[in-house]
């Protein structure tokens, strides 16, 4: 039995979570107690046998730029300060209270990777899915069947940010677009015999409010054999409207130049609609078409209905409305905000977050989609990971954090319970072993992404470099 120190010296943190949000909290917290002089010791668990979260199972394969963040969570690793282990669950193969046992902190990262509900009737029949089931399967998300229905021609995405326009053009793009890519074989297969002609992606509001980023749109206008279609209706009440900022000044610009574009008589169609509000998913036994109502700007960023009702005929919904956080077993979740329940990454016993009169957890914190909700992008999350770490730092240095109770190492006990876990040699081993496949796959690619779970586990744990 032993306790910790109050101090910053000899602290032992463990982070749930290997995505972005977890990665950049163990660099900052190693940076910041060894520049207080102290020393740090994390271990970083993840419930897939690889890390990075959704950089590898969350943004489409057609984008190496965005993955090019892969880089530096690589070298955060890389550098020896933060111990990964992966292919390992709390709350299945260790618990929270086992964690607390060990180490002076708790950090969780889990994220968000379940799609936000749209209540609406109908949505769901057989051919509505959520829009992050979709992007874990074109991901190669090990969790997630390795087939996808497309045998359908007429699909629509529902929602007017980037995941929707993923989501999209991943529908309306010839697989032979996708071969160079690290997509994954199984992957490739279900997109080479997609039936998809036509995909409508459908917005509650107007152009001027979208959430997309410039060049995930613009990318979508440069897809081969794809004819973008927007309505001039939907541009009325932009008459006169000064956009709120130049990335929404540069977006008007893209879609005000497909008003004028000709059609190419491409195969596929990628349509666009705004001002259109989700009624219900019409069909008997499956999804056969979607009922809106149009809507109508306010004024104050906001839409209201017009009464007037369209129906458009489509056999396949993905919602792309949101995602919705991951909850840790045993820890407070605010389950209407779908986050742990925190204050400023300091996890309280509420089931509301942001409650400062609720008790907190001691040596629990949050950070990450998890703590704040799925929005904003890679810097709103090392930002993020800065506040938590800063208030961890502070209460190790007051003393506020509990004794631990437990001494030797975690990977012992996940050893007695034949847990197999992966380490970071092992995802350099899984890493060589898909740039491999890549290598000499008959299109040749970066990479060949290993899909199934108990492969990426045999690898990393073999060391293996060749299949």
């Amino acid at each position: 039995m032993t306790s910790s120190s109050s101090s910053l010296q000899n602290l032992r943190v463990a982070i749930v979570g290997a995505g972005p949000a977890g990665i950049y909290a163990g660099s900052i917290l190693t940076n910041s107690v060894q520049a207080a002089g102290g020393s740090v010791a994390i271990d970083l668990f993840e419930s897939l046998p690889a890390p990075y979260g959704l950089i590898r199972y969350g943004v489409a394969p057609d984008h190496p730029r965005i993955k090019g963040i892969v880089g530096s969570l690589h070298e955060m690793l890389d550098a020896g300060t933060t111990r990964f282990i992966g292919n390992v669950e709390v709350g299945r193969d260790i618990s929270l209270d086992e964690l607390h046992e060990r180490y002076d902190a708790v950090i969780l990262a889990t994220g968000a990777i379940r799609d936000a509900v749209l209540d609406i009737p109908g949505i769901d029949l057989p051919g509505s899915h959520g829009a992050a089931d979709f992007v874990a399967w074109f991901d190669g998300h090990p969790d997630v069947p390795t087939e996808w229905s497309l045998d359908q021609r007429e699909v629509a995405v529902i929602g007017n940010g980037n995941v929707a326009l993923d989501v999209a053009r991943m529908l309306a793009k010839h697989a032979v677009d996708l071969r160079s890519t690290e997509i994954a074989d199984n992957v490739l297969a279900g997109l080479e015999a997609s039936a998809v002609t036509d995909v409508h992606v459908f917005g509650r509001r107007g152009p001027a409010d979208i959430k997309f980023t410039p060049i995930e749109l613009r990318e979508l206008g440069e897809v081969p054999d794809v004819d973008i279609i927007v309505h001039d209706e939907d541009f009325a009440y932009l008459e006169g409207v000064a956009p709120a900022n130049n990335q929404l000044k540069v977006m008007l610009r893209i879609l005000n130049s497909w008003r004028t574009r000709e059609a190419t008589g491409a195969s596929r169609r990628l349509h666009l609609h705004f001002y259109h509000s989700p009624v219900e998913v019409l069909g008997e036994g499956k999804v056969e078409g979607l009922r809106f109502e149009r809507t109508e700007p306010v004024g104050d960023g906001t839409v209201r209905g017009t009464g007037e009702f369209r129906e458009y005929p489509v056999q396949q919904v993905y919602r792309a409305v949101g995602y919705y956080g991951t909850p840790v077993i045993d820890a407070p979740f605010d389950e209407k905000a779908g986050v742990v329940s925190n204050v400023e990454g300091r996890v309280n016993n509420s089931h509301t977050t942001g409650d400062i009169g609720a008790p907190l957890v001691p040596g629990l914190y949050a950070t990450g989609w998890i703590k704040r909700g799925p929005v904003g992008l890679i810097g709103h999350t090392k930002s993020d990971a800065m506040e938590t770490i800063a208030h961890l730092v502070a209460d190790a240095e007051a003393g506020a954090l509990p004794a631990r109770t437990v001494d030797g190492d975690v990977l012992e006990l996940l050893a007695e319970r034949d847990v197999e876990f992966t380490t970071w040699d092992g995802w350099l081993a899984l890493d060589a072993h898909e740039r491999e496949l890549g290598a000499t796959h008959q299109h040749a690619r970066e990479r060949v992404k290993v899909v199934p779970r108990d492969e990426q586990v045999r690898v990393s744990r073999s060391g293996a470099l060749v299949p």
